[in-house]
């Protein structure tokens, strides 16, 4: 007879006790219900008592479980549901929110420790059955991209430009600090934001600027990196944009190294790339920055380096650096 896999039922379960009890092996019993050895073996490991296996009592909990296991998850802690609400609303993912909880579980020091701890996919079923009005915060992904012609390549006069290839390895394996990428995101008007994230810690600081010429540019870098020790600003990586073109004296100034990315080949600075894409969902390309205040852009900046990421294991961007800054003084 072949067997097949398949549940046992309330039947199944009083034959295979009787069976059982009278010295039967499982392998004959399997024979005789028409099922895998395994499944019965599985059934009494799983449902054996001290006082014997007991048919009726292993049924209530099979069908309990099957239960369980269909249930649609629900969020009932009130703290869980009012702190997955508020993340979601600046820009956290489930996935982020669920990992951030784990991080925490164990620090004694954060609110959020007395919180449950529950997974991304618990979170996305939570929002999809009851709690819908956030469906909007969710991160749409996959969007279907316009196709833009592609543009030639005017050869632009960048003196000392140095090929992305001839970076150090330590920049590239993100093993060392103070390794920088910087890009300009435009706006709908005449004014644009200077973008800088450290590779390693993925620390971003955002500087608006009146105009996109190479002495705005200049004048944004230097604000920003020039507070920072030197040992935390060795080199930074650009495109080939006009306004990089005072990055000489942008390093005599403060001691770094520049590189650039091949033409048309923005991917090689990942990092600000990806950066780009949260800062784009506080300030869509629709935006005027002409419109902006310094302290929309300083809360964007918070936003960003207090956002737990995946690839720091849930640590914030703030607290990765700052952390180096403290081992740097030490």
């Amino acid at each position: 007879m072949p067997k097949t896999f398949r549940h046992l039922n309330e039947e199944d379960r009083d034959t295979l006790a009787i069976g059982f009890n009278a010295g039967h092996t499982l392998i004959s019993i399997a024979h005789f219900l028409g099922c895998s050895v395994s499944t019965l073996s599985r059934e009494i490991r799983r449902n054996m008592t001290p006082t014997g296996y007991r048919p009726h009592a292993a049924d209530r909990a099979a069908k309990r479980r099957f239960s369980e296991s269909h249930q649609r998850p629900r969020i009932n802690h009130p703290g869980l549901k009012k702190h997955i609400e508020t993340k979601m609303r600046i820009g956290w993912s489930p996935e982020t929110i669920a990992g951030r909880l784990k991080h925490e579980r164990n620090r004694s020091t954060d609110p959020v420790t007395k919180l449950p701890v529950v997974s991304h996919e618990t979170i996305y079923q939570w929002v999809y059955s009851d709690a819908r009005h956030l469906i909007p915060s969710l991160v749409r992904s996959h969007r279907r991209r316009r196709h833009r012609p592609r543009i030639p390549w005017v050869k632009v006069s960048i003196p000392h430009r140095i090929s992305i290839d001839q970076r150090p390895p330590e920049a590239n394996t993100r093993q060392q600090p103070g390794h920088w990428e910087g890009d300009l995101l435009l706006s709908a008007g005449s004014s644009a934001l200077q973008v800088i994230v450290e590779r390693k810690t993925r620390h971003t600081r955002l500087r608006k600027i009146p105009n996109k010429t190479a002495q705005s540019a200049y004048q944004a870098l230097h604000g920003m990196l020039s507070p920072i020790p030197p040992i935390l600003r060795r080199t930074i990586t650009y495109d080939n944009g006009l306004e990089n073109t005072l990055h000489c004296d942008l390093n005599a100034a403060l001691g770094m190294r520049s590189f650039f990315c091949a033409p048309y080949h923005s991917w090689e600075k990942g990092t600000v790339e990806n950066t780009n894409g949260f800062v784009r969902r506080y300030l869509p390309k629709r935006v005027n920055f002409d419109m902006l205040q310094d302290e929309h852009i300083e809360q964007i900046e918070d936003r960003l380096n207090n956002r737990p990421r995946k690839c720091l294991d849930f640590q914030t961007s703030a607290e990765a650096y700052n952390a180096l800054v403290v081992a740097l003084a030490g």
